[in-house]
């Protein structure tokens, strides 16, 4: 219990019932005082119970079906009240020497599938001294939001990084069919891709088409001096962004040249746009 009186809270999100069950149970003899507020099976629904709750922190599984741990903590990162700490970030993962690497790089907590009791306690110290650290300093609200993100962007350009993923061609045209049409769309003719549904929206000067391929896939083979991801379902051409606007509540909006739309920026790549 902190130094204000209020238990601190917990949200767990495993799409094995086993080990949620396991996790919670190890957690109940680490830290009794720990209260989980929920339990998810997918990162959607971590996403939105954590937005209901609030909790102190997060036990994310790095791999759930439709949307990964990682991408749940972004997608919240960028959603998250202004008025309340952002919660401190505890991966679950099953072995892999890279993820291992990644989170030790950008210190974030991590446990290895299943839970080891020893580990767990580690963790358990760990997470206490940042909570009644962050009491303590009293410090703004910002600054654990501030200092997830830059988590988050280490992790993810780990994930990105030579030598985690194979080498491949960049694109030189988009295939995008119309009807019965095979439209071949340059790609330097292309302003900005945008994930819709089932569908990529891909934007040019003056005309849209659709295409399957996920923007997952798209991204490695665009080049990121070119292509700058600015959302987590939005990639624009660098040079045709024409102006950064900020709106009353701190977000960035952009303007490309050609495009009449208004494009949000998320917390997570607002770092690229600041005055030289």
């Amino acid at each position: 219990m902190n130094q204000s009186g209020k238990r601190p809270t917990a949200l767990i999100a495993e799409d094995e019932p086993l080990l949620t069950a396991s996790l919670q149970a190890e957690l109940q003899r680490a830290w009794p005082e720990l209260q989980i507020v929920s339990l998810v099976g997918d990162g959607v629904s971590a996403t939105s119970e954590a937005l209901r709750h609030r909790p102190d922190v997060l036990f994310l599984d790095i791999r759930m079906p439709g949307q990964s741990g990682l991408e749940a903590a972004i997608e919240l990162a960028d959603e998250w009240p202004a008025d309340a700490p952002f919660p401190a970030l505890v991966f679950v993962t099953a072995y892999d020497q890279y993820a291992l690497q990644a989170f030790e790089a950008q210190a974030v907590d991590y446990l290895l599938k299943p839970v080891i009791p020893d580990r767990l306690a580690h963790t358990v110290a760990r997470l206490q001294q940042l909570l009644a650290g962050r009491e303590a300093a009293r410090a703004p609200l910002g600054t654990a939001l501030e200092q997830s993100l830059a988590q988050l962007r280490g992790l993810l350009a780990a994930e990105s990084a030579p030598g985690h993923t194979n080498s491949v061609p960049k694109l030189k045209v988009i295939q995008a069919s119309t009807g019965n049409v095979i439209r071949m769309v340059p790609v330097e003719e292309v302003v900005m891709f945008e994930a819709a549904d089932k569908y990529v929206r891909v934007l040019t000067a003056s005309h849209e088409y659709l295409i399957r391929t996920p923007l997952k896939e798209l991204m490695p083979q665009l080049d990121p001096a070119d292509f700058w991801q600015v959302h987590r379902g939005t990639v624009v051409r660098a040079s045709v962004i024409d102006t950064v606007h900020k709106d009353d509540a701190g977000k960035l909006h952009l303007r490309l040249q050609g495009r009449p739309e208004s494009v949000p920026v998320s917390r997570l790549y607002a770092q690229r746009f600041r005055a030289m």
